[in-house]
């Protein structure tokens, strides 16, 4: 197998089972309020439409979902942000944990026991997910939307990529992404002149 200086992972699908966590939580949003389930469905929906535009200046993808689904619902930027971060980062966390996928954090661990260099690579907010699957030590760098290290483009984007590998010290062809979407991870790593495993 070809050696790789440094894994740049994604976070979403990739640590652990997406299908399963999704169920789970498609369960929980059908006894929440009316109005959590109103937030939940736009604000994925934005992040999609975001993905296919450029973020302006330097305003982050994230700050401008939140701003896009506040004023689509006409409710307090406030108020989604708090239904966001609990309905999508927070809760999550215990099934996140029932469904990591272990070998490959055994996988991860084995990699930088060897001398690799890792990074999180996310388009979301990663930080809580990252302590809930118990895997925030595994990273030696974490670029992730909606946080102190945010790209200003979604995947396909290569941007949150070179980021990574540039604040890892690592040159582009020494990295190895590995991601569960080949339209965003795969894409992206190719036009960042990476290598791709998909997960």
């Amino acid at each position: 197998m070809t050696h790789y200086a440094a894994w740049l992972i994604d976070l979403d699908g990739t640590l652990y089972r997406s299908l399963p966590v999704k169920v789970a939580m498609g369960i929980e949003l059908c006894f929440a309020r009316r109005q959590v389930r109103r937030v939940i469905r736009a604000f994925r929906r934005e992040h999609e439409a975001v993905r296919l535009t450029e973020s302006p200046g330097d305003t982050s993808p994230f700050v401008t979902q939140l701003v896009r689904t506040a004023e689509q619902l006409r409710c307090p930027i406030a108020e989604v942000r708090a239904i966001v971060d609990d309905w999508m980062f927070a809760r999550p966390g215990r099934w996140l944990r029932l469904f990591r996928r272990r070998g490959l954090l055994q996988e991860i661990a084995r990699f930088r026991a060897n001398g690799g260099r890792t990074a999180l690579v996310s388009d979301y907010p990663a930080r809580v997910k990252l302590a809930a699957l118990e895997a925030t030590e595994l990273f030696d760098v974490i670029v992730a939307n909606g946080e102190t290290t945010t790209p200003y483009r979604l995947k396909p984007s290569p941007q949150a990529f070179v980021t990574a590998a540039d604040q890892l010290g690592v040159r582009h062809d020494e990295c190895l992404v590995l991601g569960d979407r080949l339209d965003a991870d795969g894409l992206a790593a190719k036009q960042a002149g990476m290598a791709f495993r998909y997960i």
